[in-house]
């Protein structure tokens, strides 16, 4: 018969002993015997609610999966006189960005006498909305 070491769900070793005896063990407890650590030797069983085990493995797992994407703002910069062929640029690299599931800022910047072009930068804007629909 296989040897193994028993840990009861309190974390104390129960010692040394042969499976059938470590199950009864974890039906004295009404749990189940679950092999934490297989490559020990002898190997390592530990007493404890096996649903409940799986349960905050899946937890954990899930978490770690979360934190893998973290999302960042990207900023696209552009001026009221920014020409059609570099914002038509501008809206592909943001749809990349949309794709990567990361947030876009578009910055309309004004610098001295473009400030009396605000209706154009609004425009701008306006069409950065309607291209930018469907993926944002």
């Amino acid at each position: 018969m296989s040897q193994v070491r028993v840990i009861d769900p309190d974390g104390q070793q129960l010692g040394i002993m042969p499976i059938r005896e470590a199950l009864k063990a974890a039906d004295r407890f009404y749990l189940d015997l679950v092999e934490v650590a297989p490559n020990a030797k002898p190997p390592v069983c530990r007493i404890m609610d096996f649903g409940k085990y799986q349960y905050e493995q899946s937890k954990k797992e899930k978490e770690s999966k979360k934190k893998q994407h973290t999302i960042t703002v990207k900023e696209i910069r552009m001026r009221p006189k920014t020409d059609d062929h570099d914002l038509e640029t501008k809206l592909r690299q943001a749809r990349k960005f949309f794709e990567q599931k990361n947030k876009v800022k578009f910055s309309l910047i004004f610098k001295g006498r473009e400030m009396a072009y605000q209706e154009t930068g609004k425009e701008m804007l306006e069409r950065v909305i309607e291209s930018l629909e469907d993926v944002a």
